[in-house]
Order: C-alpha cells, then sequence, then structure tokens
C-alpha cells in the first residue's frame, strides 16, 4: 500500500437513509484488538507462554476529532450519545476497503477558543460482530 491521504479515511454513519460522513474530521483512528487467552500450564514446553487460539475476544476502537459540518451531524452524533444508542457506523479505508458495524460512542468532547471554531472529539467502541469489504 502506497502512502495515502489522511483525509480520505471517512467516518459515516447511519442516519435513517443510508451512512453518511460525519463532519469536518480532521483526524482519525481505527484500531483492532483482540484479547489473549493464556493457557500456559507447569507442563508448558520450556515454560513458554501457551495461548489459546480464536478464544479471546475482538473489538474495534474509533476515534477522531474535528469539526461539525452541519446541526444535523452534531444533532444525530449528540442524540446517539447521550440515548447511549448503538448505531451503523462505516470506517472507509483507502485502498483497503470498508470496516462496518454496530458502534456505540464512548466519549463525546467539545472545546474551543476565543478566537476559532468550536472542535469536538468522539471515542467509538464496537458493539458487535463487524463486516469487512474490500477495496
Amino acid at each position: 500500500m502506497v502512502a495515502q491521504k489522511g483525509r480520505d479515511l471517512l467516518m459515516k454513519v447511519e442516519d435513517g437513509g443510508g451512512h453518511v460522513t460525519v463532519a469536518g474530521l480532521r483526524s482519525k483512528r481505527l484500531s483492532f484488538n483482540a484479547q489473549a487467552v493464556d493457557v500456559t500450564d507447569a507442563q508448558s514446553a520450556g515454560r513458554w507462554r501457551e495461548l489459546l487460539g480464536g478464544a479471546g475476544v475482538q473489538r474495534a476502537s474509533v476515534s477522531g476529532s474535528g469539526i461539525f459540518k452541519d446541526q444535523a451531524s452534531d444533532a444525530l452524533v449528540r442524540a446517539a450519545f447521550f440515548a447511549g444508542t448503538v448505531l451503523s457506523w462505516q470506517l472507509a479505508i483507502p485502498d483497503f476497503g470498508t470496516v462496518t458495524g454496530p458502534f456505540q460512542i464512548t466519549a463525546l468532547e467539545y472545546s474551543g477558543s476565543h478566537d476559532g471554531e468550536v472542535l469536538f472529539e468522539i471515542a467509538l467502541e464496537s458493539a458487535g460482530a463487524l463486516a469487512f469489504g474490500a477495496a
């Protein structure tokens, strides 16, 4: 994979009519994690740790920061956060594909300075199985 523009990494949310891009995100991050299950015992070869394949919990975390492009995107995100709603989100990664599935907003922060725009930061955690679509 060659270098890609960071702005092409898109974060989208289901708004009832399809997935729409969330605001003007200036930075975005998607990370995948898998919990390991340690099954090491006194008879493990050479006292090396042994892991049980396929037994751990998998999860994805998403974060981003930027500006809201309009009141509708701000209202949709804010309502989902305060209601604790799990929504369908889609992450489009250039030349890689899309990751789609249920996520819950776990953090929503607003900030701003007297001579600048209002900024926000958002964090999501996966809330079910995710689907991958190749580019």
